[in-house]
């Protein structure tokens, strides 16, 4: 390329033996406007009152009170699927990879009904799909993964397999956030 050229690429020309940029130039106006935009900006919060602070709201009685007997109802950890046969799964990201935990209608932990699961999803990282079989975990309440990298935003696939190998249940389309 010439010496012209590349300074015409650049935006820049020739005038009596100096290189100029002629895009560069800020007009007077242009400069007043934006100091005055910049020191209104930092002023006015200083002259700004702070915000009142609310009242305390005072302490009510929940009319909803549950009787002593009664427990609070448990949450599943992860995502919580309701499974057609009755009960739910929870499924989460350890420091390894997928849990997948078993529930009753309760939502009380049960022991894992199935012997296998198989989880399929597209990363949003990387080209195709990832596979992963869950196998049970030393504890037989939950099904583990091995290694599942970041980031848990994808649709999972998730097949229940039976000792046989037939398929149980199958779920798709869940909305993974871990």
């Amino acid at each position: 390329m010439g010496f012209y050229r590349v300074f015409t690429e650049w935006g820049l020309r020739r005038r009596r033996g100096r290189v100029s940029s002629w895009h560069m130039k800020i007009n007077a106006a242009l400069a007043k406007t934006l100091l005055l935009v910049a020191s209104t900006g930092m002023v006015l919060p200083m002259l700004a009152k702070p915000p009142a602070k609310p009242a305390p709201v005072p302490a009510q009685q929940d009319a909803t009170a549950k009787a002593e007997g009664d427990e609070a109802e448990a949450t599943i950890p992860g995502i919580s699927v309701k499974r057609a046969k009755g009960g739910y799964i929870g499924i989460t990201v350890d420091t390894n990879g997928f849990a997948l935990s078993f529930y009753d209608d309760k939502k009380k932990q049960i022991d894992c009904d199935v012997a296998q699961a198989a989880a399929r999803w597209k990363p949003k990282n990387t080209i195709g799909e990832e596979r992963r079989m869950l196998n049970p975990s030393g504890d037989g309440k939950t099904l583990t993964s091995s290694v599942v990298r970041p980031p848990f935003n994808f649709k999972l696939f998730l097949t229940l397999l039976s000792a046989d190998g037939q398929v149980v249940e199958s779920f798709d389309g869940i909305d993974f956030r871990g």
